[in-house]
């Protein structure tokens, strides 16, 4: 695709993005914080599918099929599970609390000290994520259209981190819906014309594109032959369970969706409604990655994993058309999660850690503002750093830092639900840095220590563990 399409087809997403923003603008911070609780359950039902879906899952998700096949939907089932935990247990509790941010709880539930360490632990974990995620995709934009142009990446950075900044510093969590709204419909007709182009290319009818899906064996979903391996079924079951419940239940860029709606009925609905689509979009784009392997193999590619999707669409083999709707769904899923977590992050530190909420009005408004613009920057100074470290052992390690800080949240969270008891609130950040540090050295030694056994995803389950236990020795006696 040539470079000034690519960036024609951005431009016009971007103008679409803050069409919607301008047309959802407030000034009030109930409505940039929470939406006013006026959210229709149905609209946040359909803008979580897209909300779910990041720039690396776009690209990742099909290109892994090579390697763990259909195996993803292993953690998908869980998801469905923990995502009913969280509509039944966490969100009729935290609408009863009236909270704007989730860590609130942990003020009322504990004390001030655990209120910081979650909102900390919380901040640590979505700045980095959302930096990786939107470097993936200026890392691309850059790869296809920036370089060609002669344009610096520090540019690309500064465009794409401005728009997150523009369309969201009005709007708030509204803009953040109806931009999710948007990113659904386009990552859905984008993988469904996709599979139809490349079958359309390979001379297959809509059933014969099913049966060289199932007679694959890329195709293999459920796998409960080796303990040992991270396919094994019960560890992604179990894993997707406990990752639902920390990173969406108890993460404020997801939780702020959902508690925009009017009340936890609600809520609930959208939840139920969102993961079951979910599932079926999630299976949409396995089957594109079993098809995008089928489709290199005939024309003798040898791209794989992240890079074959974009090679595919991008390049001469398909219709324009493809690889225009590969840019926008690129876009959408990049962009719009750089979004969310920009009002998140800034939602979270301005309540969270700054205590807005004992401010006026007036002084709130201000307040957030500046923390807005401010989280901007220093997303991109952070996507600016990763790209001069230049290495994708820094992408995995941000990656795996992340997943280590929901541990902590996961505990205190189940600690304060399940127990009844008051904890000496002062040495609760010691158990929360404790807990990430004493699952990096099981990780570290399982093959050794268990038999050839290696942690996955579940690897968050100990670590939640460890902070509950931890919580437990710093129980209050009467």
């Amino acid at each position: 695709m040539n470079a000034i399409i690519i960036l024609i087809t951005v431009g016009i997403y971007f103008i679409l993005q803050l069409a919607v923003s301008f047309r959802k603008s407030t000034t009030a911070n109930s409505d940039f914080f929470s939406g006013s609780r006026q959210s229709k359950w149905y609209i946040v039902a359909f803008a979580m599918i897209g909300a779910s879906i990041s720039g690396v899952t776009y690209v990742s998700v099909p290109g892994m099929v090579n390697k763990s096949g259909f195996g993803y939907l292993q953690l998908v089932m869980g998801f469905i599970v923990g995502q009913l935990i969280i509509a039944f247990v966490l969100t009729p509790l935290f609408y009863r609390m009236k909270l704007t941010s989730v860590y609130e709880y942990l003020s009322n539930r504990f004390g001030l000290k655990a209120y910081h360490t979650g909102a900390w632990f919380f901040f640590i974990s979505k700045m980095l994520g959302a930096a990786v995620r939107l470097f993936l995709v200026c890392f691309i934009l850059q790869m296809l259209a920036f370089d060609p142009l002669g344009i610096p990446f520090i540019v690309n950075v500064f465009i794409s981190v401005g728009f997150v900044w523009l369309y969201t510093h009005r709007g708030g969590v509204k803009s953040v819906i109806w931009a999710d709204v948007i990113k659904t419909c386009c990552l859905i007709i984008s993988v469904v014309l996709c599979i139809y182009f490349i079958a359309r290319d390979m001379g297959l009818s809509l059933t014969g594109t099913f049966h060289a899906i199932g007679q694959s064996s890329m195709s293999k979903m459920l796998f409960f032959d080796d303990p040992n391996d991270k396919q094994f079924f019960f560890k992604q079951f179990l894993a997707g369970i406990f990752t639902m419940i920390a990173t969406n239940g108890l993460d404020q860029d997801m939780m702020q969706r959902n508690l925009s709606c009017r009340n936890s009925r609600e809520s609930q609905k959208n939840m139920i409604f969102s993961i079951v689509l979910q599932f079926v979009v999630v299976s949409a784009f396995l089957m594109l990655g079993v098809l995008l392997y089928l489709f290199a193999a005939q024309h003798g590619m040898s791209e794989t994993g992240d890079k074959l999707f974009p090679a595919i669409a991008t390049g001469p083999y398909l219709p324009m058309i493809v690889g225009i709707l590969f840019i926008v769904g690129l876009a959408s899923s990049a962009y719009n999660a750089a979004g969310a977590a920009l009002t998140a992050l800034t939602t979270s530190f301005t309540i969270d850690i700054l205590g807005g909420h004992s401010l006026s009005e007036n002084r709130v408004k201000s307040l957030r503002q500046r923390v807005h613009l401010g989280m901007a920057i220093l997303m991109g100074v952070v996507i600016i750093a990763i790209n001069i470290l230049n290495s994708t052992s820094v992408v995995d390690a941000v990656y795996t830092l992340a997943s280590y800080t929901y541990g902590p949240l996961l505990g205190m969270f189940a600690f304060g639900i399940i127990m009844k008891q008051q904890v000496h609130d002062r040495y609760v950040p010691w158990v929360a840095i404790a807990a990430p540090v004493l699952c990096l050295i099981l990780d570290k030694h399982s093959m050794q220590w268990f038999n050839g056994y290696q942690f996955s995803y579940e690897i968050l389950i100990f670590n939640a563990l460890f902070t509950f236990l931890g919580l437990c020795l710093l129980i209050r006696r009467k």
